[in-house]
């Protein structure tokens, strides 16, 4: 589906943060269809947009910062990111950078929510973001690991404007009545080192096909192809690149 406007309070883009950009570009356009393209622009620093038919679909910079982990960060969508950004730290965020003007193109800033998972805000001017989701190669869902699932939600409630459809083991998330995403409790699954996160999830024609084939371009299978067992649920698997970028694949039912 062509995005031309993305939602206030929704995410509005996925951007990878690598140690080998040129790596991630082979590896991604393999496993996606992506093809990319490097702004040569100085400031831009090496940031390369991955487009699907011509649409922007994500995006892959090298790390800000050598000691970062290697990681998909997802950005959601505001129309004042100072009013944002200031309402985000009040509930309880950390704000590690910005806001800042990204050249002509809009302002970002990068936060922590108060259960510790990385995030940022997009305030757009000449991008605004996705130019395509919900279809094979193209982004169509996130999915918050973390500890303190009622304490993230309210604080995403309260600064985003999302809307929380109740579960016990796994409340979605969205805006309006545009569901978009889901959380779930870390529990025991998880290192106790290992810290609250977002992964973007993706969605594939076939998600065997697309694990193995992630396989064969050095990747990982963290969590092997299974159906989700609800109503409606998808079939999705959790992936890792050769760097070390954590991500899911899923195809809907139906």
């Amino acid at each position: 589906m062509k995005v031309t406007e993305n939602i206030t309070g929704s995410p509005c883009w996925a951007q990878l943060g690598t140690t080998d950009p040129e790596a991630a570009q082979r590896f991604y356009g393999g496993l996606f269809g992506w093809t990319a393209e490097t702004d040569p622009n100085p400031e831009a620093g090496g940031y390369t947009i991955f487009s699907l038919d011509g649409s922007p679909a994500a995006a892959v910079a090298p790390l800000m910062d050598p000691n970062q982990p290697v990681s998909w960060i997802l950005a959601f969508a505001t129309t004042d990111i100072d009013a944002s950004t200031q309402a985000a730290q009040k509930a309880g965020a950390q704000v590690w950078m910005g806001p800042m003007d990204v050249m002509d193109i809009g302002r970002w800033a990068m936060l922590s929510d108060p259960t510790g998972a990385a995030f940022s805000l997009w305030q757009a001017a000449g991008f605004t973001g996705f130019g395509v989701v919900d279809e094979p190669g193209a982004f169509g869902w996130i999915d918050l690991a973390t500890r303190d699932v009622a304490g993230a939600l309210r604080f995403y409630t309260d600064v985003l404007g999302w809307r929380v459809w109740p579960s016990d083991e796994y409340p979605m998330v969205g805006v309006a009545d545009t569901m978009f995403g889901g959380a779930m409790d870390m529990g025991e699954m998880f290192p106790p080192d290992v810290p609250a996160h977002w992964n973007p999830y993706f969605v594939v024609a076939d998600v065997d096909a697309s694990a193995a084939k992630a396989r064969e371009l050095g990747g990982e299978v963290l969590h092997a192809a299974e159906d989700v067992q609800m109503e409606n649920g998808p079939r999705i698997a959790v992936l890792r690149d050769p760097q070390g970028g954590t991500f899911g694949i899923f195809k809907p039912r139906g």
